[in-house]
């Protein structure tokens, strides 16, 4: 098997240490499945122990989303870890935001509709807390999926794309975000909180009828109670206006960032854990949505690491490298930073942050299989 390797783009001094990351690149999706398996061997050796109860965190879709990772790339993560002797279990958090992963009932019936339900593995939703100790600049201690958090292993399977609060989604948003409890995920968006441009508001009332809160009020023109707000920002994604926007404060958004890789600090603290990352269907929103806007670049493959900072760094890199798509979300399919492009935010804060507080290192090796 050839293997190339490559820098991380900033690297400045060969002292660094650089982080592996292996890459298979996309030549066919029941090619990219098979190499799946080849990363999970190159890139987990040790991670998974025969016994583990080993929870595959993963994304089951909003129902209507269409680019989440499906089943198909699943099952092959499935199937590695029960090679390894361990026992896997699929597992998701609840959302703050009105959908159909509001609590756990209705987002197992999610879950089983996006058919994870046909894996023939446990599906978990992991609604339980258990509160970690990091004590860093935001938080002296997170407030983590129970399930998640007491697994012997974890392997973290995420899918590249933007975000309106992050710039960005990968990773790091998968281990924060996505395995804190609700009380959890409030705490990061507190800092991201939207307000109304009264001369572009229509009081359609789509707003209210999404906010878990009932904070919004419609006479002439929405009103949001900032009072009672809990910036999960769900009204911004709906309006069709665009009337709607994050109302950073001081900090901007590299207060949010920072709660981000705090909380992903939490979740992993002293953990056995391997993430993979998907960078296919690169839409410019998270797969929360309840729908899928046109990807922004071609397919590019797949990435398997240890370090969540350097997989993130790497995925950033290769989706900012790749040719834009004409017609979508993209003002300038040539721009350097096709995250910030879409959503105005410089997310390589995040990078800098989590590489300071001990989650990972923003250098490394990438290893093309």
């Amino acid at each position: 098997m050839a293997i190339n390797r490559t820098q991380s783009l900033n690297t400045s001094s060969s002292s660094l240490i650089f982080m592996k990351v292996y890459f298979a690149r996309i030549k066919n999706k029941e090619q990219l499945r098979d190499d799946l398996g080849k990363l999970f061997d190159l890139a987990f050796k040790g991670i998974i122990k025969k016994g583990d109860s080993t929870a595959l965190k993963v994304h089951f879709g909003e129902l209507g989303n269409t680019t989440f990772v499906k089943p198909f790339y699943v099952g092959k993560i499935i199937e590695k870890i029960k090679e390894a002797g361990a026992k896997p279990f699929l597992t998701d958090t609840n959302t703050l935001y009105k959908g159909h992963r509001h609590n756990s009932e209705e987002h197992m019936k999610n879950a089983m509709s996006n058919g994870f339900n046909t894996l023939n593995t446990p599906i978990r939703i992991a609604d339980q807390v258990k509160e970690i100790e990091v004590d860093l600049k935001f938080f002296k201690k997170v407030k983590i999926a129970k399930q998640i958090s007491e697994a012997d292993s974890i392997i973290v399977s995420s899918h590249m794309t933007g975000h309106l609060a992050v710039g960005f989604g990968c990773a790091l948003k998968n281990i924060s975000m996505g395995c804190a409890s609700r009380a959890g995920k409030q705490q990061m968006h507190s800092g991201s909180k939207p307000k109304v441009n009264q001369d572009k508001c229509i009081a359609c009332k789509k707003c209210a009828g999404v906010c878990p809160e009932n904070c919004i009020a419609i006479n002439d023109k929405a009103f949001i109670d900032q009072n009672k707000c809990i910036g999960c920002d769900e009204c911004v994604t709906v309006c069709p206006t665009d009337a709607i926007a994050i109302m950073w404060g001081e900090l901007g958004s590299s207060d949010t960032q920072e709660r981000v890789a705090e909380y992903a600090y939490g979740a992993v603290k002293g953990k056995r854990v391997g993430y993979i990352s998907f960078l296919i269907d690169i839409t410019p929103d998270c797969d929360c949505f309840g729908q899928s806007d046109k990807p922004f670049v071609e397919d590019i493959g797949i990435l398997a690491s240890l370090d969540p900072v350097a997989i993130d760094k790497a995925g950033f890199d290769l989706v900012n490298k790749a040719k834009g798509v004409k017609g979508t979300r993209l003002k300038d399919i040539t721009a350097k930073d096709k995250f910030k492009d879409i959503h105005g935010i410089d997310s390589t804060h995040i990078f800098k942050y989590a590489e300071k507080i001990g989650l990972g290192k923003k250098d490394y090796e990438l290893i093309e299989i």
